[in-house]
């Protein structure tokens, strides 16, 4: 299983993450579950606003994967990401969805329209207005080095490693932002 997202209010109680990944990963295992993947990305987000750029995520290196234990496998592959001003991903399939003029591009043009490209003309092809509205909302293709990735074991003999190979944990002098 993967585990996508661990998000909670900066204002809940101490420990909150440890709890809720520890529920999940036991409800998790309950269901036959044995094995988790997880990830976590070093790289700041920011976002443009009237006073300028704001950090809408300082990045991490994963310490709730750390402190459970969990093996840390390496990074994911580097990569070039198509960043909106927004301080949002727009994914390469999502692009790929208005390029071919596939089911689903809809919603993908909309959230162009609403950071500020013109509407798409009926029959306009999607690869020449793609390319257009990303220039006018200020798109940026910026370089990602890679998500650092963690997997364990879940459930009935949980002390087993999942991993051949695991490295050291990343820490923030190491490319990782602190948190």
């Amino acid at each position: 299983m993967e585990l996508n997202r661990l998000v909670l209010l900066d204002d809940v109680p101490a420990n909150a993450e440890t709890w809720a990944q520890g529920r999940a990963f036991r409800l998790a295992a309950a269901r036959g579950i044995r094995g988790v993947v997880a990830h976590s990305d070093p790289e700041p987000r920011t976002r443009l606003t009237a006073d300028g750029p704001e950090t809408i995520f300082p990045g991490h290196y994963g310490t709730i994967y750390q402190a459970k234990g969990m093996d840390y496998l390496g990074k994911t592959r580097p990569r070039r990401l198509t960043m909106l001003p927004d301080g949002s991903v727009l994914h390469d399939r999502a692009m790929s969805k208005v390029r071919n003029d596939e089911r689903g591009r809809g919603g993908v043009e909309r959230r162009l329209v609403a950071l500020g490209a013109r509407p798409r003309d009926p029959g306009e092809p999607g690869r020449a207005w793609l390319e257009e509205a990303l220039h006018a909302v200020g798109a940026q293709g910026v370089h990602h080095g890679g998500h650092h990735r963690y997997a364990a074991y879940i459930g009935p003999r949980t002390g087993r490693r999942l991993a051949v190979t695991s490295y050291p944990y990343p820490k923030a002098d190491q490319g990782g932002a602190a948190a």
